[in-house]
């Protein structure tokens, strides 16, 4: 009898897209939203007249929307082109605006790489870099925060959620830690929440955080948006100027149909973020207890219980990462190593580094991250292509 993975063919072969921490579907109900601005709201919201006003009223709307959500003023709301931006501007904008009051940073060494870029350029510029470790399960070690705080830190980002293993910090926790040390202010509390949006409270009183970044991407929401949140009070640099927008930090007209993409994405995450979550962990369970159960040398990366509802990620002994991906795309299922903002990078993932696994395991990972149209079918179907995947892959390594 021929193996399953023969038996199936283009004709009858089924799609799952299991890669929903790269990115996210539009939904219906978002275009919905946006198609009005698309055909209709063309105005400059910075024109004087009737037709620039309707639509600076559409954003002035749009921010008290998602300040409502996070608890916040509609003030200090900013609208971007994207997370990586966000995140730039972020770390580059409160670092250059503060720089009179101290030049040191820390981030973890599982930041997106949007955070991380932007504090190499820091580095190059005069400032002092702090790389806070991870434990294995991809947490980060408060009692090395505590000593890496200096009279001179003006700036902490720590992400809310992993990209690529899950991981959930104690966002809470560390802003309290965080506040023992402040002084005038400073050090500034950032936090990267892309992934946790619509899946964990994003109230940034409760969190405790200065500045949070987000974006439409992750939220079935349109892609080239990003907002961040900037506590009253605080100064920044603004990193793209030539204009007036966004009170001065982010020059260029407003995307406006995006960000009404955006923020009717946010508000639907919300309204389905109890329920969502509870399937999803369900079947991330069940995903991940199968896949240890029919894979043997499987090793499961991110806290057991402290990760995202949705995240699966695994190293498997023997294998490529990349080389199963690509197979596991012929056969309709499409997955990741990690991030996708570095899916062209030959070297081992950043964070699969940083949480001190082997060298021989280091390229053997792979990511499945579920969405809202993943089902147990699905499930299953990759659970019957998988195992026979990495035995293909391991005969053929063997071969060699």
């Amino acid at each position: 009898m021929k193996a399953l993975l023969d038996l199936i063919t283009t004709k009858n072969m089924k799609s799952v897209y299991l890669d929903y921490a790269a990115s996210t579907y539009l939904d219906p109900a978002v275009l919905k939203k946006m198609i009005p601005c698309l055909r209709g709201y063309f105005g400059n919201p910075s024109s004087m007249h009737k037709m620039g006003r309707q639509s600076k009223s559409i954003i002035k709307n749009a921010k008290h929307d998602i300040a409502e959500i996070l608890n916040a003023k509609p003030e200090e709301i900013i609208f971007t082109g994207s997370g990586t931006e966000t995140d730039n501007l972020a770390v580059l904008g409160t670092a250059y605006g503060n720089r009179s009051k101290g030049k040191h940073i820390i981030v973890s060494k599982i930041e997106h790489k949007a955070v991380l870029e932007a504090a190499k350029k820091l580095k190059r510029d005069g400032f002092e870099i702090t790389y806070l470790n991870v434990d294995s399960s991809g947490l980060i070690k408060i009692s090395e925060l505590k000593k890496s705080i200096k009279q001179d830190t003006i700036l902490i980002s720590i992400m809310t959620a992993n990209n690529e293993i899950g991981a959930i910090q104690p966002i809470a926790e560390i802003s309290k830690i965080i506040k023992i040390f402040k002084n005038k202010g400073l050090p500034l509390f950032h936090t990267d929440a892309c992934q946790a949006a619509g899946v964990l409270d994003l109230n940034v009183n409760k969190l405790g955080v200065d500045l949070m970044t987000l974006n439409g991407s992750k939220i079935y929401g349109p892609k080239g948006i990003g907002c961040l949140y900037v506590k009253s009070g605080i100064k920044l640099e603004p990193i793209i100027i030539g204009g007036e927008q966004e009170w001065g930090l982010r020059a260029g007209t407003e995307n406006l149909a995006s960000i009404i993409g955006f923020v009717e994405a946010f508000k639907l995450a919300e309204k389905l973020k109890f329920k969502e979550n509870k399937r999803l962990t369900n079947l991330r369970n069940y995903f991940i207890k199968n896949i240890i159960k029919s894979i043997p040398d499987c090793r499961l990366n991110g806290h057991p219980a402290k990760r995202l509802p949705n995240n699966v990620n695994v190293s498997i002994k023997g294998i490529e990462g990349e080389s199963l991906v690509l197979m596991l795309d012929k056969y309709g299922i499409f997955a990741s190593t990690g991030s996708a903002c570095s899916a062209s990078d030959l070297e081992p993932s950043h964070v699969i580094s940083a949480i001190d696994i082997s060298p021989e395991l280091s390229h053997s990972n792979i990511r499945f991250t579920l969405g809202r149209k993943t089902t147990k079918k699905d499930i299953d179907y990759v659970l019957k292509i998988l195992p026979q995947a990495v035995k293909k892959l391991k005969t053929a390594s063997s071969l060699r």
